[in-house]
């Protein structure tokens, strides 16, 4: 029997407000954001759902005469629900803040955001460590995205993934632009990056059971959360001694900063693809554009998401609907969390934005299940 508890929250916008829900996936078909419109859906596979993401619209400072523009936020979290959870609540408030601060968006402003949601949860972790150790163990990769005044700024810390989908004007191909930095060490270059931090460490870069892993615990190597790989206080009794280091540590061996890059938007952008690495491990990035390119707008970040489960399902070499019954939990042996956001770019919409030629702000969250 497949069950899944959903509570998703949608503020300012029009029709299905609340998204809809079959089985295990939540998602919300169509939407308009300030630059044109988006879709998004979810798909649970761990016994508790572990990813969380937010689309909002509208003012971007708290300064309500700053910048309006649209915030898109996918964080994967893993060991627990706590961190990606806490993101969720705390991110995209740090942003506007510091956006009215600092008079503006900036890479620096979005910087400052993740270290001050680091900060606040790990203030939270010191908290509720004795009655609750395994916050310590919780963590989210951390994925953002802000387009505002024609730019896109892209933040990352972790393995999530924006792609870009951008149309050539002389042979009409969308080729597939991917704009995020990954920080798994998987890949041979993250690896060389923490090695190179920790000279002293043989075994900061472990394999173990053909995949590589920091400490031999974690493939990602930035992260908000994740206490114990950066406090050595919290790397102690009661932890769980799975997670516990045979020696002390006296630097952080994960980071929080994350890879940030600004790009002008052009006319030729048709679209962006944010997504948890869920959705990477089944489909490349040119496979997730063609999806795009080829159906319409309404329906497609689900499209995507069931797209992956007929690969994940394939490679099983098994039925998509011998998959779709397996429960939450057991799922997580066939295919990760999946969460897909797909944000569409209209170049005329954008030449009108300012606070009075825009409705209420759009607040709509993914995976904030409800307490069953």
């Amino acid at each position: 029997m497949v069950r899944s508890c959903w509570k998703p929250s949608v503020e300012g916008d029009d029709g299905d407000e609340s998204g809809r829900v079959d089985g295990l996936l939540w998602y919300k078909d169509f939407g308009n954001h300030l630059y044109g419109e988006f879709s998004m859906a979810v798909i649970q596979a761990n016994s508790s759902l572990e990813d969380r993401s937010q689309l909002e619209s509208g003012p971007l400072s708290s300064n309500h005469l700053g910048p309006q523009g649209t915030f898109i936020g996918v964080y994967d979290g893993h060991g627990g629900t706590e961190a990606s959870q806490f993101v969720s609540d705390n991110l995209f408030s740090h942003i506007k803040r510091l956006a009215a601060e600092n008079q503006g968006m900036s890479e620096n402003v979005i910087k400052r955001a993740y270290s001050a949601t680091e900060e606040g949860f790990l203030s939270l972790v010191k908290k509720q460590w004795l009655s609750k150790p395994h916050i310590a163990s919780t963590g989210t990769c951390c994925l953002v995205g802000i387009i505002c005044n024609d730019l896109l700024y892209i933040a990352n810390s972790g393995d999530s993934r924006a792609v870009l989908g951008r149309v050539d004007r002389a042979t009409k191909e969308t080729s597939a632009i991917q704009l995020s930095t990954e920080h798994n060490v998987n890949l041979e270059s993250v690896r060389d990056e923490i090695r190179s931090k920790h000279p002293y460490d043989s075994q900061i870069v472990v394999m173990r059971h053909n995949v590589w892993r920091v400490k031999g615990l974690i493939q990602v190597s930035r992260s908000i959360g994740d206490a114990y790989l950066k406090k050595a206080e919290f790397n102690n009794e009661p932890l769980p001694s799975k997670y516990r280091l045979p020696e002390t540590f006296f630097k952080p061996i994960l980071s929080c900063e994350p890879s940030i890059s600004t790009h002008e938007l052009h006319p030729d952008d048709q679209f962006l693809i944010f997504a948890s690495d869920g959705l990477w491990e089944h489909l490349t990035n040119q496979e997730a554009v063609n999806i795009v390119v080829n159906n319409p707008p309404n329906g497609v970040a689900k499209r995507l998401v069931k797209a992956a489960l007929r690969e994940a399902a394939k490679k099983r070499e098994m039925r998509f609907s011998d998959l779709q019954k397996i429960e939450q939990g057991v799922r997580r042996h066939f295919h990760d969390d999946i969460t897909v956001i797909v944000v569409f770019l209209n170049p005329r919409m954008s030449d009108n934005i300012n606070s009075s030629t825009w409705g209420s702000p759009l607040s709509i969250k993914g995976g904030d299940p409800a307490y069953c």
